[in-house]
């Protein structure tokens, strides 16, 4: 029987805020194909994060209106992303105090981004090795919202579904904590406030020092 809570984290939006580099490496890849066309602004790039790197490559060529293969574009983003990984990327402010605070509990992060661009930035910002494993496209074989990625954490570090908590700032992540039986806390500070909210997640937490709470809750 586990003894220790585990908190279950989203990445992007959640413990980092990423969205300059995600922006940087979109518009590259775009102008690569379609280099006539003006480069998508951050604020609407930012609304097509969250579900992984296919479907923001999808949702920026559909924008942009660019008629060209998803496959295509999505290497050449990979591509540009994996060179810009860290260049503006940061944590959250108060996240690594929070991580501190969170000694006695098991940490995971769960994302679609990437796994091992995942790692690489969690490992740059000071802070991979506080999680016991940091999951994403290609450790696992669905991504958020479906819970096999969530349900394969909790089997690995010996949780309950009473003893997890999900915590991430979108639609998305509050779907994978239902679909996986669990709880799910809401950080506002993240890419979607509002679509988080509209999911009524069993707790909203504004500042990172909040999290700590979670470790007793």
């Amino acid at each position: 029987m586990s003894t220790r809570r585990l908190l279950v984290f989203d990445l992007d939006g959640t413990l980092v805020d990423s969205s300059r580099d995600l922006a940087a490496a979109t518009n590259a890849a775009l102008r690569r194909v379609a280099p006539d066309r003006p480069p998508i602004p951050l604020e609407k790039v930012r609304t097509f994060v969250g579900e992984g790197a296919r479907v923001l490559i999808e949702r920026s060529l559909r924008h942009a209106g660019i008629d060209r293969p998803v496959d295509e574009v999505l290497s050449i983003f990979l591509e540009s992303y994996s060179q810009c990984l860290l260049d503006t990327t940061r944590l959250y402010p108060g996240i690594a105090s929070a991580l501190d605070g969170l000694v006695g509990s098991s940490l995971a992060v769960l994302t679609n981004k990437p796994g091992g661009f995942s790692r690489t930035i969690l490992d740059g910002l000071g802070v991979g090795s506080r999680f016991a494993r940091v999951w994403g496209a290609g450790d696992v074989s669905e991504r958020k919202p479906d819970p096999g990625g969530l349900l394969g954490l909790m089997a690995e570090l010996g949780a309950r579904g009473d003893e997890t908590w999900m915590i991430g700032d979108s639609p998305i992540d509050a779907r994978t904590a239902r679909a996986g039986g669990v709880r799910m806390a809401g950080v506002t500070w993240g890419l979607n406030p509002e679509g988080l909210r509209r999911e009524q997640p069993d707790l909203l937490l504004d500042d990172p020092r909040d999290l700590v709470a979670l470790a007793a809750e």
